[in-house]
């Protein structure tokens, strides 16, 4: 018998984050310069190896202009 198919999860913030800094090809130390965050954060977040504090990803979402919006079911 075959599995029924999952429902597909959006990105979460942290996918949508890490995509668009990998997206935006800037040198992470342009990004620390401009945003205050470590560079050490950043490759350790982009490598998927820790997560970000909450301050730390608004302010990488306010550098990026994104914007959380909740989906209609």
């Amino acid at each position: 018998m075959p599995k029924p198919k999952k429902k597909q999860q959006p990105p979460t913030m942290s996918d949508v984050l890490r995509e668009t800094i990998l997206a935006a090809d800037i040198p992470l130390l342009t990004l620390e310069q401009e945003t205050g965050v470590a560079r050490a954060s950043l490759r350790f977040f982009l490598r998927g190896e820790r997560s970000l504090h909450l301050d730390v990803a608004d302010k990488l979402a306010t550098y990026f202009k994104l914007t959380l919006v909740k989906q209609e079911d």
